[in-house]
């Protein structure tokens, strides 16, 4: 639950952003259609909005509650006043051109370009910042901790996250185990056990090998953790822990341009997080390894 102070420091859309993982199904419809559709939220009566989300009035209610507020129209005023802060538009723009990147369309300049890759890039990164729970952080940098191998699987160029997870971790001192084949990686999933710690890597959370290694990997008694962007994904139902990025609304409205990449910049920024908690629980240890393993592996390939 949020605190009445926290709604003071952020914008409440982004508050809610960060809940609605958490929040049980009826109460996320409510955040869903919110975060969705702000601008009619900010001003419908409370019997309009449970009608949207096919909820009780009490649950609005209960709702208005979780997320720190004393009443609905306290609510209504916090969506107004963070639209005004944003500048959001009044009528919501349909996109109907097919894009090639992410928001780039025919007409964008260059600098336009440049900016809206920088801008898209920088966005996400705070919206992942906003969207983590750190409770959730802690327990899986807890099994980080408790887990003899780390094993990686992903699909893709969720890859990307992964290979930095495996860098990153190895140098730290943990054994890490990531395989690009897909086969192989659902025979390690296969033969795993209590003492290891399995990732699975999917912004959409649908990645069918993905899914499937996480459930393989839980029936064998492993944890299991799941970084994507939906929490209503099948890999979340195959995850101990889930940690959510903020790249839904990239994934959802680019047409054919349907691989987000400013979501694999979320999933590193989520596996560096985790690093950076891990190693500096491991100060010492870390530093030593990473000494270690610059010596072996790093050293002899720079030039003077």
């Amino acid at each position: 639950m949020l605190h009445q102070s926290d709604t003071g420091s952020q914008n409440i859309l982004d508050l809610i952003s960060k809940e609605q993982p958490y929040l049980n199904p009826a109460l996320r419809r409510v955040a869903d259609f919110i975060l969705e559709h702000p601008n009619q939220a900010k001003s419908i009566p409370i019997h309009e909005l449970a009608q949207e989300c096919r909820v009780a009035e009490s649950s609005v209610t209960r709702f208005v509650k979780v997320i720190g507020l004393k009443s609905y129209q306290e609510l209504k005023i916090a969506i107004a006043e963070t639209l005004s802060a944003k500048n959001v538009p009044e009528t919501e723009v349909l996109l109907e051109e097919k894009f090639v990147f992410e928001g780039i369309t025919r007409s964008d300049t260059e600098p336009t370009i440049v900016e809206k890759v920088m801008s898209r890039n920088i966005q996400t990164l705070f919206d992942t910042k906003q969207r983590l729970n750190f409770s959730q952080v802690t327990r899986a940098v807890d099994a980080i901790d408790r887990a003899q191998v780390l094993i990686f699987c992903c699909m893709g160029s969720s890859g990307l996250a992964a290979e930095e997870a495996v860098m990153r971790f190895t140098r730290a001192g943990k054994k890490c185990l990531l395989f690009r084949d897909q086969s192989i990686q659902l025979m390690t999933a296969a033969i795993v056990n209590a003492d290891d710690l399995v990732f699975g890597l999917s912004n959409s959370g649908r990645s069918a090998q993905v899914i499937e290694c996480l459930n393989l990997a839980q029936s064998r008694g492993a944890s299991t953790i799941a970084i994507t962007s939906f929490e209503d994904s099948p890999l979340v139902t195959f995850a101990d822990i889930a940690l959510f990025t903020a790249t839904k609304s990239a994934t959802r409205e680019y047409g054919l341009y349907r691989e987000s990449m400013t979501s694999k910049m979320a999933q590193i920024l989520v596996i560096d997080i985790l690093y950076a908690i891990f190693a500096s629980r491991h100060y010492d240890q870390t530093l030593q390894h990473l000494e270690e393993t610059y010596l072996a592996a790093i050293r002899d390939t720079r030039r003077a």
